[in-house]
């Protein structure tokens, strides 16, 4: 998390909606190999959990189950030009989004990794154009035992939530707008819209 904190949400509901709408991140851990990451969908589950699922080859499956992890959601980003100040003296930064969530991570039961399955497929397949979402029971019966045989589903109690929202919010709104305008031009718009959006 940003020391400044002037790039603190103090919005539990921002973190929320950056879970889902990214629906993607890293959990890191210790194993006895040394600290290991995973990559991993994510769906927010009732009183603020966050589900997600892993290979059972994954070097972190094995020992997760009652471990505590950090799990980091990564927003949009992007490079700042000190071109782009019309105050000169300014030095290069980079804008972006970016949550850390720290708890206690258990196995899912086996109705459980359904549930998250299906969760995922259905957020996803929502964001999609088309009228026929894909659906699991579209997958024959023995493949999809195969395939679910091979994977655990976790759930993390999230106990400690850091957000950091750096979008230029220690800069002049005139500047803001400037940085967000190039950043955009430069093909960040998705950072850009989080500044116009978020930033105050």
């Amino acid at each position: 998390m940003h020391p400044n904190p002037a790039f603190r949400p103090a919005n539990d509901a921002l973190c929320d909606q950056l879970v889902d709408a990214i629906g993607f991140g890293m959990v890191f851990a210790q194993t006895v190999e040394g600290p290991r990451v995973a990559h991993t969908p994510l769906v927010r589950a009732p009183g603020g959990a966050v589900r997600f699922h892993l290979a059972n080859a994954n070097a972190l499956t094995p020992g997760l189950d009652g471990k505590r992890a950090l799990l980091l959601v990564n927003g949009p980003h992007g490079y700042v030009s000190p071109r782009w100040y019309e105050e000169g003296g300014q030095v290069p930064t980079w804008n972006y989004v970016a949550l850390e969530l720290e708890g206690q991570v258990s196995t899912l039961p086996a109705e459980g990794l359904a549930d998250l399955l299906g969760a995922i497929g259905a957020l996803n397949e929502g964001r999609l154009a088309g009228d026929s979402p894909w659906r699991p029971q579209q997958v024959p019966p023995d493949r999809w035992q195969k395939l679910f045989s091979e994977i655990t589903g976790f759930e993390m109690a999230v106990e400690q939530s850091r957000a950091t929202f750096k979008l230029s919010q220690n800069k002049p709104q005139e500047e803001r707008e400037r940085v967000a305008d190039a950043l955009e031009a430069e093909g960040w718009p998705h950072i850009a819209a989080f500044m116009r959006s978020f930033a105050s």
